[in-house]
């Protein structure tokens, strides 16, 4: 059973799953449904055909499904569906979808949203993510697993970030970051690999293939998607053959100051 404070606002239709709360003053609208043990804090507003999921946490002040801030947006039918175990803290923004980028905004399982965090239309989002405060993701961004982005940095509209990559804070990002790497600066600009988080999730040899490979791509200066066509031949771990693919199929480009190494 949902237990829901007397002060909140919870519209007819929606659905609670057994063992939500909702705090004082907390908008729930009639299109959403939320999963079992979910929390919405005091003052949170749960908007539009929202679904959440299981056991995530909405902390107070938490906008989370409300329209798309896009003026081509003329009330169409759109959604936002979030996974499970998910932490959106406080002042959080979380738009849904809109026709024109397939109608839905979709974040996966056990991430961390922390305060002022903005997640504009069309986003898609993967697992286990962290968004520091006031991190800004602009409309049609794509987001791998394991990603970490610093506070205070905006991310430019269709950029696409790989897995386990990592954007430091203050960055401005308007490029594609494959996955692995590490990104920094005002335009931000690869930096090498993202170590710390590749060594908590990798095996030694697998981060060592990929230390030879971003050497390769990024420090030879030699064409760049002629290396990674060559490596993609020639790589036998998974990571370095994604790495690779990625680098191929960019479509915003790779943010990186060639480098001559005759080594």
């Amino acid at each position: 059973m949902a237990v829901v404070s007397p002060l909140a606002v919870v519209e007819e239709g929606a659905v609670l799953g057994e063992g939500v709360e909702v705090g004082p003053f907390a908008y729930i609208s009639s299109g959403a449904k939320i999963g079992e043990r979910t929390v919405i804090g005091q003052g949170a507003r749960i908007e539009g055909d929202t679904t959440i999921g299981k056991d995530c946490r909405i902390f107070s002040h938490a906008v989370v499904g409300s329209i798309p801030q896009d003026l081509k947006f003329h009330g169409e039918d759109v959604q936002l569906i979030i996974g499970d175990r998910n932490t959106i803290r406080e002042f959080t923004l979380i738009n849904p979808g809109t026709e024109g980028g397939g109608s839905v905004t979709k974040i996966g399982d056990d991430n961390l949203f922390m305060g002022y965090v903005h997640v504009a239309h069309d986003c898609i989002i993967g697992n286990r993510c962290i968004f520091a405060n006031a991190a800004t993701l602009a409309g049609h961004v794509e987001i791998g697993n394991g990603v970490v982005v610093g506070g205070m940095t905006p991310i430019h509209q269709f950029v696409k970030i790989g897995d386990l990559a990592m954007i430091a804070g203050a960055s401005a990002l308007s490029q594609d970051v494959p996955p692995f790497c590490l990104a920094e600066g005002n335009r931000a600009v690869l930096r090498g690999l993202n170590l710390t988080g590749l060594r908590r999730s990798l095996p030694r040899e697998t981060v060592n293939e990929l230390r030879v490979a971003y050497k390769e791509l990024f420090e030879r200066g030699k064409p760049l998607k002629e290396s990674a066509e060559w490596l993609l031949e020639s790589a036998e771990s998974e990571e370095v053959k994604a790495l690779c693919r990625f680098v191929l199929e960019t479509k915003r480009g790779i943010p990186y100051e060639r480098k001559l190494d005759d080594k």
